[in-house]
């Protein structure tokens, strides 16, 4: 009798403690699936925008003395017509590539999922193909096609009596051949993420909607639109935040002043003003500033576009 129950004594304290360990581990295993990702951001993402907001406020020399000067850097960027520049061509090429490109890929998703195509499978991955294509191969090519003497626009246009455009010289052609840029590289993914969320919809959704007398257009305004908020929301959040950080394509448009982007900077982003400051010039706690004032815009518009986005609601 004694040593059964010392047995089953024996037996339930281990268990018990296997109950315990059970319970922290499923309350701890969690956290350390996700830490990973928390740790690599921390150590280059946040500390490194972190040290960016400390090193604005230094007038900072990469090999020499750093000399505290407060909100001087803010000060001067603020007063400098380059800075303006470079954040008035940052948003006009946001907003030419942007808009098209959001408006095309949905309605391209909206063809590719009613429409009924042969070798559709084909079609969809196609879409693939600018993304991963060279972005250096894609500037020589549109820059071909843009050329003033020998590009194809200005071939076609001339049929039309229209004179020769250099739109690698001027403000509006130079900006206008980079959102094409822009627009043709993404639109194919976002078609993509858009093709997705609408085969997620069920059709009888649709087919109730015909039965009711809702045409293609209602069907797509009062379905479509409202069903896709959230991945509309995702892709405007993320076009913004890519959108305001462009520098590859204007730094290959022009390559005879690829820093300014032309004699009259008539392209020059943001982020080219900042690499030119802080790794052209040397000038880093002037170029962190620049950096910071990029930060605040994309968080304000990025902030904005979240908000408007959101209103976009299903019907009920």
């Amino acid at each position: 009798m004694t040593t059964t129950l010392s047995t089953r004594r024996a037996q339930a304290a281990p268990a018990g403690t296997t109950s315990v360990r059970q319970r922290i581990t499923e309350r701890v295993a969690p956290y350390a699936y996700i830490a990973p990702f928390f740790l690599i951001f921390g150590v280059f993402g946040l500390v490194p925008l972190l040290f960016t907001f400390y090193v604005a406020l230094f007038d900072w020399n990469p090999i020499g003395e750093h000399v505290f000067i407060g909100v001087d850097n803010f000060t001067r960027l603020f007063a400098d017509a380059r800075f303006w520049n470079a954040a008035w061509n940052t948003i006009s090429i946001w907003l030419l590539s942007t808009v098209p490109q959001l408006v095309l890929a949905l309605g391209l998703a909206h063809l590719l999922n009613h429409a009924r195509l042969r070798l559709a499978v084909f079609f969809r991955m196609s879409m693939l193909v600018p993304y991963i294509t060279s972005v250096a191969a894609t500037t020589i090519v549109f820059a071909q096609m843009f050329d003033r003497d020998y590009g194809v626009l200005n071939w076609l246009l001339g049929f039309a009596g229209v004179e020769p455009i250099d739109f690698k010289q001027s403000v509006l052609g130079s900006h206008v051949l980079i959102a094409v840029m822009v627009t043709w590289r993404w639109f194919g993914y976002t078609t993509l993420l858009y093709l997705a969320a609408l085969q997620a919809i069920p059709r009888a959704i649709y087919e109730a909607a015909a039965v009711d007398g809702a045409g293609g257009w209602k069907q797509f305004r009062h379905i479509s639109i409202p069903s896709l908020r959230p991945v509309i929301v995702f892709t405007i959040v993320t076009s913004t935040i890519g959108g305001l950080q462009i520098f590859t394509e204007p730094l290959l448009v022009s390559r005879s002043a690829p820093l300014t982007c032309g004699p009259v900077r008539q392209c020059q982003t943001l982020t080219l003003f900042l690499y030119e400051q802080g790794f052209g010039q040397f000038q880093f706690g002037y170029g962190a500033a620049i950096g910071v004032a990029l930060f605040v815009l994309v968080v304000a518009l990025a902030t904005v576009n979240y908000v408007l986005s959101t209103r976009i609601r299903p019907e009920r």
